[in-house]
């Protein structure tokens, strides 16, 4: 069986799947740096803010070269086991994971969070959490699809991996549940913060809570990409 599976995979190395893993790894890894980035807004540490920011945008460009390589690999690649408007789909909601995490990083450089106060800190830094969570799961998910190729996607696989996704999307909601109660938090604090300060961590919750959310459509589009094939 190894053997068989080791075949399998000489033969997809030249299509745009593996770069199509990677991809997702670099996205997730984004999310994570973008977590310690968040770790250091709310303790008020620039220099390792601005560090984070700087390995994400170095992330970002390296995923954005991946999705290139994906692309340009389509045409001239094996003939492939899924549609391939399907693939692309799924790719470009997949590549947002890493753009969300560039723009909320990028965002919270803008304006520190001296005035923030401790409760909507503590807000942000669940959103986070959770969302981290929800993209990991997502990288999960996104390593499945490489398994199911090596096994001609059996039945088996495919009710697996079809498993995680209703756990991603759990996910997403739980973090839409987060973003409504800590914009609430943010407009009860207006006073204390200001009204440019409300427009600029209502524009982080977004950034933020966007992750999950390309997280849960990426894992859609995967669905529809495996059932559709």
């Amino acid at each position: 069986m190894k053997d068989y599976i080791r075949s399998v995979l000489d033969v997809v190395s030249e299509s745009p799947f593996v770069p199509l893993e990677t991809h997702a790894k670099k996205g997730v890894l984004a999310v994570e740096k973008l977590a310690e980035a968040m770790e250091a807004y709310c303790k008020g540490d620039r220099a390792v803010l601005e560090e984070r920011t700087e390995e994400i945008d170095i992330l970002e460009h390296e995923a954005d070269k991946l999705k290139q390589k994906v692309r340009a690999g389509i045409p001239s690649s094996v003939r492939l086991p899924v549609n391939k408007k399907d693939l692309l789909s799924f790719l470009k909601q997949q590549d947002s994971i890493a753009d969300f995490a560039q723009a909320a990083a990028y965002w919270m450089t803008l304006r520190p969070c001296e005035t923030v106060p401790e409760e909507i800190k503590e807000g942000f830094l669940e959103l986070m959490a959770t969302s981290l969570k929800t993209a990991r799961l997502y990288r999960e998910l996104a390593g499945a699809l490489y398994k199911l190729l090596a096994t001609s996607f059996s039945k088996e696989e495919i009710k697996d991996t079809l498993r995680i996704i209703p756990e991603v999307e759990s996910l997403e909601h739980d973090v839409d549940v987060l973003e409504t109660a800590l914009l609430k938090k943010i407009f009860e604090n207006e006073e204390a913060i200001g009204g440019a300060g409300v427009c600029h961590l209502i524009g982080l919750v977004e950034r933020i809570g966007g992750i999950a959310d390309k997280s849960a459509s990426a894992a859609d589009r995967l669905r529809t990409m495996i059932l559709r094939r």
